[in-house]
């Protein structure tokens, strides 16, 4: 797939990241003029359940992180918190700037800092439990596990320390293309498996307490004669269900495959920057031009795309019951059908934007943390 004019422009622009850009929103003052919002019939409620002040985001992306409908949130002062229907159970401070956002399996809550130090403290107290140096820039909230924390660098190298307290058990790094997304795509903790998306278009599962390639598979394959179309990096983090991953690559496509042999269940053309979710009977797809896309989870077949909110620096979508919720770079949360792609509700959590994806909390709840620090969750109805 060669890049749309939407496409291509991003892909200059995370190169220029890479170089050292002071922001990772893609849109700027002088950019393309976000679309104005659609009016529409609303056919649900969107209603906010809670909201709290965590800190600001910086130039940097915080995600917050969600166990046992608790949220785990950070900000680029150093601040840490464990949020509960809104109030704070604890707060903490990493005592430096921090990079990315939390990670937690609900019994760790991880961070790294600016200078690449993973901070660790008791998820049930806030006391903090170990520090460990690992000297790389990371900019994705750690992938937290019982064993180990695993933490991935922006040159996309995979570091795994001990969960008891920060000793580093490994260190794996393979080869990738000159030119790469400044991506802030994760790790998925899925057993004894690291799931990892990587530059050149492969999803490779890695042993959390090794660190050895356990396997790899090829979502898509590098085209294109200059550097700048060969960039097909996975993007955001592999989506696991019963039996099969999915993932979806800049300038690619998305794959889902069977887990219990590798093999693929369908694949088709696709351009992505911010990464996919899916359902039991769907697959949702933010692409590179700001589209939301619903494809069929079993063909991949297209079943439905809405395209009214194009230069909106749409965030990756999150399913929610019969719907699908989006951010943008204005503070909004759109709420979408997850059958035909209609708009279904709006609402603003603030005016920054939502640049980190929206987190399931619970079966019919979502939250999503803005750029200025807000966290808010929602409701659909």
């Amino acid at each position: 797939m060669r890049p749309t004019h939407s496409s291509a422009w991003f892909a200059a622009v995370a190169l220029v990241a890479l170089a050292g850009c002071s922001s990772l929103n893609p849109f700027s003052p002088s950019g393309p003029k976000p679309a104005e919002l659609v009016a529409f019939e609303p056919g649900a409620e969107l209603r906010p359940v809670w909201q709290a002040r965590i800190g600001s985001a910086g130039r940097y992306l915080f995600e917050p992180a969600v166990v046992d409908e608790e949220v785990y949130a950070a900000a680029h002062d150093g601040t840490v918190a464990r949020l509960r229907d809104g109030q704070a159970v604890w707060r903490a401070s990493a005592g430096k700037r921090l990079s990315a956002g939390v990670g937690s399996d609900g019994r760790l809550a991880a961070v790294v800092t600016v200078d690449g130090e993973v901070v660790a403290f008791d998820a049930e107290s806030g006391a903090e439990r170990w520090r460990s140096p690992v000297g790389v820039e990371v900019l994705a909230a750690p992938a937290v596990g019982a064993t180990a924390v695993v933490v991935r660098a922006s040159d996309s190298r995979l570091i795994g320390l001990d969960a008891r307290d920060g000793t580093r058990r490994w260190t794996y790094q393979r080869s990738t293309p000159p030119l790469a997304l400044r991506s802030i795509a994760g790790v998925v903790l899925d057993g004894q498996s690291a799931v990892v998306g990587y530059p050149g278009g492969k999803l490779v599962g890695l042993n959390v307490e090794h660190g050895a390639p356990q396997w790899e598979l090829t979502v898509a394959t590098p085209r294109g004669v200059t550097e700048l179309e060969r960039i097909t990096d996975v993007v955001g983090t592999a989506v696991l269900g019963r039996r099969e991953i999915c993932a979806v690559a800049f300038q690619g496509r998305a794959a889902c495959f069977d887990m219990t042999n590798g093999s693929a269940i369908w694949a088709r053309e696709f351009s992505s920057s911010v990464g996919m979710d899916k359902d039991t009977r769907f697959v949702f797809i933010t692409d590179d031009a700001d589209a939301v896309n619903g494809l069929d989870a079993f063909s991949g077949a297209n079943v439905w795309k809405q395209d009214a909110l194009a230069r909106r620096a749409v965030s990756r979508p999150v399913a929610v019951g019969e719907f699908v919720a989006v951010g943008d770079l204005e503070g909004y949360v759109h709420l979408l059908n997850r059958e035909n792609g209609a708009f279904a509700a709006r609402a603003r959590a603030d005016s920054s934007a939502i640049v980190a994806p929206p987190k399931r909390l619970g079966a019919r709840r979502f939250v999503v943390q803005t750029r200025d620090g807000g966290v808010y969750a929602f409701e659909p109805s």
